[in-house]
């Protein structure tokens, strides 16, 4: 194990050395990703090369199977850098966990290359008709974001056969990842939004697209065929989604800090000079920093005990979900009091302080880390069933 850790460390450095190194392009690039509501393409590419798009890959498909903590330093940093492309490195590498639930053939047919990017949609789940060595695809999906630079679309079916939904042991409908080549889907262009607007999350249709058996995972109750503590748990691959409002909140404040050095309150009384300023600052550094430390803490705890080969307990399944939760909250707090801190040096377009509330407040309204989520994360603390997927 410590071999793997080490070989994890070494992955990270170089995937994080070389979003640092693409800081200049990303930033040069930011109007034309809001204006344009997608990524440029030479920029895509320089991502992908990076692998920031492939973290949950198996390294045994050349990915670089980044640990949790890893892959949420990685899309913190993206975040703090331009919004959107932090949202797209934590969408697509969330799906590229899906690699390790595959066949060795269709894993590397469809993960392997640089250039294998996901998006697409699990919930709420379209049909597919059980056929001849695979099934038939039909229904329009909502929310894939990277639309524009992905190869692949996952797409959340219920399993129709003989033209009803086919059940499961418990009684429920049998739901399973169908992965579709991107050039078999129509996608509609329908992402014109508040915040997040560079991410491309548009909807896409796919018309009787045949899908064969081995290119349809099941994440929730299959068993992995890699055998890595980070696919122990399916429920992982939603991981990444706390480095998004991490990255937003470090941003504002990096502009807020910068900002009181040069803004007057006054003529020759800079604004950080004022009691309140300097209180305001200091709180929302604390806020924001505790709960970074809340996200760590729990992932750090959570890997210890996966990389030991022992169960989860239900207080660190809980924690798990409720620390991503709880970043947005926080993060979306924490902006919205430096906004009002910035005063109307907040409100113009070209402000970051700007962008940073837009992509806070988009993003979220994500059912996964939405307000909603307290609740089944209370009713597993509680001893409850969670009465959610992915608890």
């Amino acid at each position: 194990m410590a071999a793997n850790l080490r070989e994890g460390s070494n992955m990270e450095s170089s995937v994080l050395e070389a979003v640092r190194t693409l800081e200049p392009r990303i930033r040069a690039a930011s109007d034309a990703i809001e204006d344009n509501r997608c990524l440029p393409p030479e920029l895509a590419r320089c991502l992908m090369e990076a692998g920031v798009f492939r973290m949950g890959v198996p390294r045994v498909y050349g990915g670089p199977e980044l640990d949790p903590m890893a892959q949420v330093r990685v899309v913190e940093e993206l975040a703090r850098i331009e919004g959107a492309v932090g949202w797209l490195s934590m969408i697509s590498s969330a799906g590229s966990f899906l690699a390790a639930f595959l066949k060795p053939e269709p894993a590397q047919r469809l993960f392997g290359g640089v250039d294998s990017v996901l998006a697409g949609q699990l919930r709420p789940p379209q049909r597919a008709d059980v056929t001849d060595g695979g099934y038939r695809v039909s229904g329009t999906f909502h929310f894939a974001s990277g639309s524009g630079h992905a190869s692949v679309m996952t797409c959340g079916c219920v399993v129709y056969e003989n033209g009803k939904p086919r059940l499961t042991k418990g009684g429920h409908p049998e739901i399973r990842v169908m992965l579709v080549p991107t050039a078999k889907t129509k996608i509609v262009d329908v992402w014109d939004t508040t915040g997040m607007r560079g991410t491309g999350s548009n909807d896409f249709i796919v018309d009787n697209v045949f899908v064969p058996f081995d290119d349809c995972p099941n994440l929730g109750v299959g068993r992995p065929h890699c055998p890595s503590p980070l696919y122990s748990w399916p429920a992982l691959f939603l991981v990444s989604h706390a480095g998004v409002p991490l990255g937003l909140a470090r941003s504002a404040l990096d502009f807020v800090e910068e900002l009181t050095t040069r803004k007057e309150l006054m003529p020759g009384r800079p604004m950080r000079d004022d009691a309140q300023v300097q209180e305001t600052i200091a709180s929302a550094e604390a806020t924001a920093e505790a709960a970074r430390c809340y996200v760590y803490r729990t992932l750090e705890d959570l890997w210890a005990t996966l990389c030991a080969g022992e169960r989860l307990s239900t207080r660190q399944r809980a924690h798990y979900r409720l620390m991503m939760t709880h970043a947005h909250q926080t993060a979306k707090n924490v902006i919205n009091t430096l906004y009002d801190l910035a005063a109307t040096s907040a409100i113009f377009r070209t402000s970051r302080l700007e962008r940073n509330m837009r992509d806070i407040l988009t993003s979220s309204q994500h059912r996964v880390v939405h307000p909603k989520m307290y609740r089944p994360a209370g009713r597993l603390i509680l001893g409850l069933d969670p009465e959610e997927l992915f608890f």
